[in-house]
C-alpha cells in the first residue's frame, strides 16, 4: 500500500532514503531547513518544504535530523501532536538508547505509533535500497510499515522497546569510529615515516590489516582538502561521543572509543566539523 511520508532531514542519507521512497511509488514530501539543500531536493523532482507541514497529512514521519537536539526541538514543537492519530513517526537518527526510550513515551501519549530504526550503510547503498536497518519496537507499530522499511534494505530484528536498535547502532558506531581513526592514523605515520602515502595504502589495503572503511576512505583521505564530502566529519564528532557515553553507563572501560572520540574533538576545534569524515586526517597534522 502506498503511503504519504514525510523525511525530515535531507542531508547525506535523508535526501537518497526520501528518493528511495518516492521511487518505490511512496508520495513523500521532504522537509529541510537548510535552503541550498532543499534546493537540491527539488532539482531532484521531490516535494520539499522548510518546515513539517506535511506530518499533519502523513501516514509515516521519519526523522532523519543530525543531532537529539533537534528531535527534540521538533518534539517540543509539537510534531507528534500534529500527526493524525494511528500514524507512525520512524526515528532513523542517532540518538542513542535513553533517548529514543524518552521519545517513545512522549508520543504515546499523542496516540502516534513510535519505532526506533537507526540504519548503517552509507550514502550509496541509501541510494539503492540496501541499508541495515536496525528495527526495534512494538511488531503492532511495525506490522504496517514493514514495506516501507522494506524499500530501504534489510531489516535486522533487535527487540520489541524502542532503544534497542539504537543500542545496535552504538556497537556499530564504535566500530566505525575507531576503523576510520585507525584508517587516517595508518596514513598519517606512513607520511611522517617519510614513505609515499599514496603507495603505502596500496601496500597494505589489500593486506591483514585491510577494512572497508580503509579502502574506502582511504583515497579521500589522501586528497586532502580537495576530497568531496560525501559524509560530514559531524557525524562522528557526534556518534564518537555518543558511543563513549553509552559504554560508561553500561559500566564497560573503553578506551578506545574513548581515545577515538579525543580525535574527532580535535578535528572539531580544527574546524573541520563541515568536512568529510576522511579529513580527520587532518587533525594528526
Amino acid at each position: 500500500m502506498n503511503m504519504r511520508i514525510t523525511v525530515i532531514g535531507l542531508g547525506a542519507t535523508g535526501l537518497p532514503i526520501a528518493l528511495r521512497l518516492r521511487d518505490s511509488g511512496h508520495a513523500v514530501t521532504g522537509v529541510e531547513i537548510n535552503p541550498e539543500r532543499r534546493r537540491a531536493a527539488a532539482e531532484a523532482g521531490l516535494d520539499v518544504e522548510e518546515r513539517p507541514e506535511s506530518a499533519a497529512r502523513a501516514d509515516v514521519v521519519i526523522l532523519q535530523v543530525t543531532t537529539p537536539e533537534q528531535v527534540e526541538q521538533l518534539l517540543a514543537d509539537g510534531l507528534a501532536r500534529t500527526m493524525p492519530r494511528g500514524a507512525t513517526l520512524v526515528l532513523m537518527s542517532t540518538v542513542g538508547p535513553e533517548p529514543a526510550r524518552a521519545y517513545a513515551g512522549l508520543t504515546r501519549t499523542e496516540g502516534v505509533a513510535f519505532v526506533d530504526v537507526p540504519f548503517t550503510g552509507g550514502v550509496d547503498r541509501a541510494r539503492e535500497g540496501e541499508l541495515n536497518l536496525f528495527v526495534s519496537g512494538a511488531e503492532a507499530a511495525l506490522a504496517p510499515i514493514r514495506a516501507v522499511l522494506a524499500a530501504l534494505g534489510t531489516q535486522v530484528e533487535c527487540g520489541d522497546e524502542p532503544g534497542e536498535g539504537q543500542s545496535y547502532k552504538m556497537v556499530n558506531q564504535l566500530l566505525t569510529s575507531v576503523h576510520i581513526c585507525a584508517a587516517a592514523e595508518a596514513l598519517a605515520l606512513a607520511d611522517r615515516l617519510g614513505l609515499d602515502s599514496a603507495k603505502a595504502f596500496e601496500a597494505v589495503a589489500s593486506g591483514a590489516g585491510r577494512s572497508w572503511l580503509l579502502s574506502d576512505r582511504g583515497p579521500r583521505m589522501l586528497q586532502g582538502d580537495q576530497a568531496p564530502n560525501v559524509s560530514s566529519l559531524a557525524i562522528f564528532i557526534k556518534d564518537s561521543a555518543l558511543v563513549a557515553e553509552s559504554a560508561e553507563r553500561a559500566g564497560l572501560d573503553a578506551r578506545l572509543i574513548r581515545a577515538t572520540a579525543e580525535v574527532y574533538a580535535r578535528a572539531a576545534q580544527l574546524g573541520l566539523a563541515g568536512e568529510d569524515d576522511s579529513q580527520v586526517i587532518r587533525a594528526y597534522d
